[in-house]
């Protein structure tokens, strides 16, 4: 058992088109980044969906800010029930690894860094399930982490709120703290509800949900959004003008005048 090696999870992401970073992880730019948080999920699912990713959503969770987008890179773990001969193995190897603290869910929170989101597989578990309260989110934001995206709970609900550019999604919240729980991975598949997660996917958490993009989709996901962006732009502008009806446009193929007048428009709309 190994927690976080680099080629184990080079090894499950062989369509990465970008760098890494040093544990292996997909590094999606920031720049991209940036551009995803102008994209609409549907936009996203669109292309995913086209590639047969079906898989990648998971509606069924508490955002703490619902009104704040989520972006950023995944770093996930899972967890299952304790199992003492298991436990044991998993804190001696943490050991090996140089990981000291005897409580294998804080290395996952240690590990994060700038533009993360920690995607923690905790089976659903709220009551003793709780695996952040507020000073463990504070202490994940000023590592540079973004969020966190649990199948379990959080405790100290206020504070967690009030944590700065934070956002978490969650199943619940109880003020009971996180125990009988044994890591079994870090930085490997893990699973959220209905969802399928890889380390270094993008995760895009809306008050929808949450979507988790694999990084070779992302600049597709953009390239589609930027043309479907500037089609509804100017369908929008001509119906608020009453220069079409609605069933000219959305009646089948546009005939030879609306698409003169698109091609027009986007000429004079460059950029």
């Amino acid at each position: 058992m190994r927690f976080s090696a680099s080629e184990d999870v080079i090894s499950i992401t062989p369509l990465n088109p970008f760098g890494r970073f040093d544990d292996g992880r997909p590094k999606v730019p920031d720049k991209l980044l940036e551009r995803l948080k102008l994209v609409g999920q549907e936009e996203a699912w669109n292309v995913l969906q086209k590639h047969g990713y079906d898989y990648q959503f998971e509606g069924g969770l508490v955002s703490l800010h619902p009104d704040h987008l989520l972006i950023g890179r995944a770093l996930t773990a899972t967890m299952v029930p304790m199992r003492p001969d298991l436990h044991d193995v998993v804190v001696a190897q943490g050991k090996r690894e140089g990981r000291h603290l005897t409580t294998p869910g804080r290395w996952v929170l240690n590990a994060v860094g700038e533009n993360d989101v920690a995607v923690v597989d905790i089976f659903g578990k709220v009551k003793w399930g709780s695996f952040v309260g507020d000073c463990l989110a504070l202490s994940v934001s000023t590592q540079g982490g973004v969020g966190l995206v649990l199948d379990g709970g959080i405790r100290d609900k206020q504070g967690v709120y009030d944590v700065p550019n934070f956002n978490v999604f969650c199943r619940g919240f109880d003020p009971t703290f996180g125990k009988d729980l044994t890591l079994i991975s870090l930085n490997g598949p893990t699973r959220i509800g209905q969802a399928t997660v890889l380390p270094g996917d993008i995760v895009m958490g809306t008050s929808e949900g949450v979507l988790f993009i694999p990084p070779h989709l992302v600049e597709e996901i953009i390239t589609y959004f930027d043309k479907t962006h500037t089609r509804e732009t100017f369908i929008r502008q001509r119906l608020e003008e009453h220069k079409y009806m609605a069933y000219q446009i959305y009646g089948g193929e546009w005939g030879d005048e609306l698409k003169a007048d698109f091609e027009e428009w986007c000429k004079q709309h460059q950029g």
